[in-house]
């Protein structure tokens, strides 16, 4: 496994917590802050694996620590999804609303990745 923070532009890195994932393409790593650009492309929820499509969403800066690399053989089938015409994906608004949800929860799971950093 790579060690966080040595993450490479384009790689798709995955931020998971419960029984969420969010699929991101890696910006870049800002290596003094120990954080990573991320543009989000999909958030996968709860164990019925609910897509919800990011790729048209804001950026996100986040502690490199929480991500890990992907696998392409779990990125690949959920990007397939997002273009399938038979898949149901929930609109865009309902993305970026759990998107939220689930920031907000990350950020009470892990207050000390965001304190004071200077």
């Amino acid at each position: 496994m790579k060690l966080s923070g040595s993450f490479q532009a384009c790689e798709i890195v995955c931020l998971e917590y419960e029984h969420t994932r969010l699929y991101a393409e890696v910006i870049e790593t800002i290596a003094e802050r120990q954080m990573c650009w991320v543009r989000p492309l999909v958030l996968v929820v709860g164990e019925s694996a609910r897509l919800y499509d990011l790729r048209q969403g804001a950026d996100l800066v986040w502690p490199a620590s929480r991500f890990r690399v992907a696998l392409d053989t779990e990125v690949i089938p959920l990007l397939g999804d997002l273009n399938a015409p038979d898949r149901a994906i929930a609109d865009k608004t309902q993305g970026h609303q759990q998107l939220r949800r689930f920031v907000d929860r990350l950020w009470r799971a892990y207050p000390d990745d965001f304190g004071d950093r200077s």
